[in-house]
């Protein structure tokens, strides 16, 4: 065991919206440059672990820190210095449809750390050369571009401002298996140049297997495994196996409902 402090470390972190209980005692850490990947079904608490640690959401209780610091309730300025650390690539990609890609790009840039549009166009140009896309691409619409070219542009926003930590929010989601891959690559490439910690939520395991150091599945609220991404094959988890094959039978039962 190393003595060094993780990056992101959650510690029965819990959450209800009402009388449902989404989050029930999460347990999870992340070494600084380590990438985890979150698995899990739809509904098990993925998306609302990454928005508590971001602070979109408060959990109820636990602890959230990073670097060592408790963060659960930071308020205000302090929130927002930390939130300056942080980097996302948003399911659906999720661009302003009224801006050009390199307002889109550099908008964390121009908004919050008030640089001049000229030095954030050239930044934008470059990110998206890191991402695959040519300059000519900068002043064109979201709705001029493709869906993997729009996830590649929401790829350039998330590391524009070279940040330390990065989520990944479902990132192959709706990509042919072919830009998947391509988007995989990428995500591995940047996370890499950057030297970052990166935190991705997925149920997609082709993504998982490419992108993780760390794999941990969250059942019910709760990670029930955390480990090496090559141990997850022999995990002796009967609910990690049912879902990383993929087989109806088994111990996670789907709500199906009968007409």
């Amino acid at each position: 065991m190393t003595n060094t402090v993780p990056k992101i470390e959650l510690k029965n972190v819990r959450k209800a919206f009402g009388g449902k209980k989404v989050l029930n005692g999460v347990d999870v850490s992340v070494e600084k440059g380590q990438s985890l990947v979150i698995i899990g079904g739809s509904g098990t608490g993925k998306s609302v672990t990454l928005k508590c640690i971001l602070g979109i959401l408060e959990a109820d209780s636990g602890s959230i820190k990073i670097d060592g610091n408790e963060t659960r309730t930071l308020q205000g300025r302090k929130r927002d210095v930390l939130l300056d650390e942080f980097g996302m690539l948003f399911q659906g990609a999720a661009l302003f449809d009224s801006l050009p890609v390199w307002k889109n790009v550099s908008f964390k840039l121009m908004q919050a750390r008030r640089m001049p549009a000229k030095e954030a166009k050239d930044i934008a140009v470059h990110k998206l050369s890191q991402v695959g896309l040519g300059a000519d691409v900068a002043d064109l619409f979201p709705a001029e571009l493709s869906g993997g070219m729009q996830k590649r542009v929401s790829l350039a926003r998330a590391i524009a401002a070279d940040p330390k930590i990065i989520f990944f929010d479902e990132p192959t989601t709706g990509l042919d298996p072919i830009m998947a891959d391509v988007i995989n690559d990428l995500i591995v490439k940047c996370v890499h140049t950057l030297g970052a910690t990166a935190v991705s939520i997925t149920h997609d395991m082709a993504s998982a297997r490419k992108i993780a150091d760390r794999i941990a599945m969250i059942y019910q609220g709760q990670i029930i495994w955390n480990g090496k991404k090559e141990d997850i094959d022999h995990s002796g988890n009967e609910y990690v196996d049912q879902f990383i094959n993929g087989r109806a039978e088994g111990p996670i039962q789907m709500q199906v409902l009968k007409h």
